[in-house]
This record gives C-alpha cells, sequence and structure tokens, in this order.
C-alpha cells in the first residue's frame, strides 16, 4: 500500500500514524465542530472503523498537513453485496466513505446529505434570529414589555439551538434507566452546549430580566453563524461581497469574544448576588448560577477564558483588599477553598 512522499517515506507516515491514533481529540475544541459535519449515510453509520478515519482526516487537515490519510474502501459486508447485486446491473455502485460522508465544508450536495443540510440550515436560521433578536433586545429604548419578550425569545432560540447540537453532538442516553442517564450525564457535563443549556434555564425561569444576560447569546450566536457561512457559502459571491470579512474577523478574534463572555458572565454572577438585596432577589437562582460558573471554570471548553478573566480581576482587586479590607482574606480564603475543590 502506498503511503506517498510527503511525510518523509513509510517509516515517517508509519510514526505520523501512530501519533495521530495517540492525540487527544476529545480535549480540542475543534473536534467536535468538525464531527458534527460530518455527513454519514445511514448505511455507513454503524461502522466502527468511519469515526476513527475521521479523525486521521481532522489530524491531517489541523494538526499535521504532511500526514497521509488513505482513502477508506467502501467494502462491507457480503450481504450487502449479495444484495446490491441482486439490484441488477441498472443500479449504480456504492461509491466510497470520503465521496459520502465528507463534511459539510467540501461543498458535497449529494441526495444523502439533503437532510442534514435542511436541519443545519433551520439551525442556521435559529442563529439568526438569535443575534437579530438579542441585539433589538439590548437596545435601550425599546418598549419595557416588547423587550421583555424578545429577551426569553433569544435565551429559548438559544436554549434550543445547543439542545439540537447537544444532541447531535452525543445523542441521548442509551436507555432510560438511572445508569445509562447517569453515564450520559456525566459526558455531557462538561461540555458548552450543556452550560449554555444551564445558564439560558437560569434566566428564562426567573423574573429578573438583565439585559446584560444577552451578551454571551450574541457572542455565542455570532460564532455559530459564521462558522457555518464560511464553511458551507465561501465560493458564493454574495459571501465574498458582504459577509466575508464580518466572518472572518469573527473567526480570526473568538479569544477575545470568549474572554468578553467570559468577563459578561463573571459580572452577571455579581449582579445576580446584589439582587439578593432587592425584592426581586432568587436564592435558587443566585445558587445554581454560581454553581455553572465554578463549572464553567473548570471545563475544558471554557475553562481557559474563565481563568484568564479571574487571574486580571485578582490582580486588580487582591491589593486594594489587602490594603484597605484584610478582614476579607479569610473568608475569600474560604470562597477560594470550595471553587477550586
Amino acid at each position: 500500500m502506498a503511503e506517498g512522499n510527503g511525510g518523509g517515506g513509510e517509516d515517517g507516515q508509519k510514526i505520523k500514524r501512530i501519533a495521530a491514533a495517540a492525540y487527544d481529540y476529545e480535549n480540542d475544541a475543534r473536534w467536535p465542530s468538525y464531527w458534527s459535519n460530518v455527513l454519514i449515510p445511514p448505511h455507513m453509520a454503524a461502522r466502527p472503523d468511519l469515526m476513527d478515519h475521521f479523525k486521521r482526516k481532522f489530524y491531517q487537515r489541523y494538526i499535521d498537513p504532511d500526514f497521509v490519510v488513505v482513502a477508506m474502501a467502501s467494502s462491507s459486508s457480503g450481504a450487502s453485496s449479495s444484495s446490491s447485486q441482486s439490484t441488477g446491473p441498472s443500479r449504480r455502485s456504492t461509491p466510497s466513505v470520503d465521496q459520502t460522508s465528507r463534511p459539510r465544508d467540501s461543498g458535497s450536495s449529494g441526495g444523502a446529505s439533503s437532510r442534514p443540510l435542511d436541519r443545519r440550515s433551520i439551525h442556521l436560521s435559529l442563529n439568526v434570529w438569535v443575534a437579530l433578536v438579542s441585539i433589538i433586545g439590548m437596545i435601550p429604548i425599546v418598549p419595557k414589555e416588547f423587550s421583555i419578550k424578545v429577551y426569553r425569545l433569544a435565551l429559548l432560540g438559544t436554549l434550543c439551538s445547543n439542545s439540537y447540537t447537544l444532541y447531535t453532538l452525543h445523542g441521548k442516553p442509551r436507555a432510560w434507566n438511572l445508569n445509562a442517564i447517569q453515564a450520559w450525564f456525566q459526558n455531557v457535563l462538561a461540555t458548552k452546549e450543556f452550560i449554555r443549556l444551564i445558564y439560558c434555564l437560569s434566566f428564562i425561569t426567573s423574573q429578573l430580566q438583565l439585559k446584560f444576560a444577552l451578551i454571551p447569546v450574541l457572542i455565542w450566536a455570532l460564532e455559530q453563524i459564521a462558522k457555518f457561512l464560511r464553511r458551507n457559502f465561501s465560493t458564493s459571491s454574495l459571501y465574498k461581497k458582504y459577509l466575508e470579512e464580518p466572518c472572518l474577523w469573527i473567526e480570526t478574534n473568538t479569544t477575545t469574544l470568549n474572554i468578553m463572555s467570559a468577563n459578561s458572565e463573571i459580572a452577571l454572577g455579581f449582579l445576580l448576588i446584589f439582587s439578593l438585596l432587592s425584592w426581586q432577589r432568587n436564592i435558587i437562582q443566585t445558587f445554581i448560577y454560581w454553581q455553572m460558573m465554578k463549572l464553567m471554570y473548570h471545563s475544558p471548553a471554557t475553562g481557559s477564558y474563565h481563568k484568564s478573566a479571574w487571574a486580571a480581576i485578582g490582580r486588580n482587586m487582591n491589593p486594594y483588599v489587602t490594603r484597605y479590607a484584610p478582614f476579607l482574606n479569610r473568608p475569600v480564603s474560604a470562597v477560594q477553598r470550595w471553587w477550586f475543590r
């Protein structure tokens, strides 16, 4: 089997295959997004070697371009081949896996991909809707009753969007019993989609309306829109003329936007604490939100941004606490022990 000359010969490719197999895909934030855009025909979905094949393609695309990925043969079991022969010579042969189940950004438009494309188009429309109503909800001059409606619609749209993404990436529990639900819950607990679900639920169910809560929602929606447009419409003249620069700016400034989102989420946590002094207090919401903030800090998907934000807060606040309020050192230490636990 030929390996190609781009990776330093057969020995070099063997080492690259070992490195690709040992790579930690689950902790790479790009892998879930890549895998969710792979279109797999129903008759190939049960093949166990498909994910390994696309992990190698992911490794080639993002980690080591010199890694050679051998095309995956479309040969299946004898039963399937015999059934295909029984349909007669007029039936066309099944194409290879790379042709039928390649990621969406390759521009495929076959019949097998039409249904997932429709679902993702609906997902895009939902994110566009969330972005628009979030912007409207943050405008100060909007009437109060209308503002409350668009505020809840933005949170509800984000809830639906992340529920769909969570189901696409992780499916549902294998069985509706306690052990299966616990296993599924542990698998999704630290994902950004599940965290955003809790975020939206905590504000939808509350009587307290904080327009500040729409800033992370808007950032999440814009990121999803930019990714979808760049993957599916990069060759469109309309996209190149009007949308390419904004989408490119969003993707190149993802870190800045996520840090802004983290700062907004932290500010919301303190606003909820201050709201405990008002008639709109909600102790349960505040407790759940700060548990979610702790989860965000420790989650691989969001932890780096929250750690950066908290480090900046500590650098600015610690000198003042030490100088003007040393009596707060002990309570702060107790909170930190709970936080890092």
